[in-house]
């Protein structure tokens, strides 16, 4: 699927160092008009991070936020699914007709086609350090606050602090134990960000459940067969299992 050019306002990028000349999309430009939460961290978290960030972003999204994150594996990728992909923007480093990482590829595809995609970048322009940086701080600029699950102290998570502080943006924290995620804990110590303890009430400051149908829960109260779920709904089956919503046993979907 090949990238559109940009033609609608984004007040964020003013919030940038250098507003980009140019910027390029495939999606939903409608996202970018609702609240806007950045979630960022390592790509190697912990169970416990990958639960909460799972949760966090789920209830924000049922309070109609938008989670902007960067399609990176770990938290990034856990952020977007917890939100589902049609409350989620992903910001690509990459021309956005390539789908990296490649691990990803599926939910970025879904992005693209139920949520937002934007980048810098024309089609085909790959990756590089300085590509991730930049990407890096679009998604924080688009935030309303910057939220990190986990980071250690070498962490590019950091980085997405910087921007935040120079930007005037809350930072918001996982707790995390002594010794663990020293990147987070180090922002706590400093003053520099406030923690999250609980996930509901947090997420309450930014308005009441909104309501809607579930189609997608009825049929799966059917116990449709794995292959057959997937094929209709994609990654959404994995999120429903993640959620605990779903068991699978003997290929076909149990409701819990």
């Amino acid at each position: 699927m090949s990238s559109k050019l940009v033609d609608f306002i984004i007040p964020q990028l003013k919030l940038m160092a250098k507003e980009p000349k140019e910027l390029f999309y495939i999606g939903n430009k409608e996202l970018i008009n609702r609240k806007m939460v950045s979630i960022v961290g390592t790509r190697r978290p912990c169970n416990y991070t990958k639960d909460l960030t799972f949760k966090l972003a789920q209830a924000l999204a049922k309070r109609g936020v938008t989670i902007v994150s960067g399609a990176a594996m770990g938290v990034d990728a856990i952020a977007h699914r917890g939100a589902t992909p049609s409350n989620t923007i992903a910001v690509m480093a990459n021309g956005l007709n390539i789908k990296y990482p490649a691990v990803n590829k599926s939910l970025i595809a879904d992005i693209e086609k139920n949520g937002l995609t934007l980048s810098f970048y024309k089609d085909d322009f790959r990756a590089t350090k300085w590509s991730f940086v930049a990407r890096n701080e679009l998604v924080v600029a688009l935030g309303d606050i910057l939220i990190v699950t986990e980071a250690d102290l070498n962490s590019g998570s950091l980085r997405s602090v910087e921007y935040a502080l120079k930007m005037q943006k809350d930072i918001f924290v996982l707790p995390h134990r002594l010794g663990e995620s020293l990147g987070t804990n180090n922002l706590l110590e400093n003053g520099l960000a406030k923690p999250i303890y609980n996930i509901e009430k947090f997420a309450n400051q930014f308005g009441k459940i909104i309501e809607v149908k579930n189609d997608f829960l009825n049929y799966l109260k059917q116990k449709p067969s794995i292959d057959e779920a997937i094929a209709k709904y994609g990654d959404k089956i994995y999120e429903a299992e993640l959620e605990g919503l779903i068991a699978i046993e003997n290929g076909y979907i149990i409701t819990l």
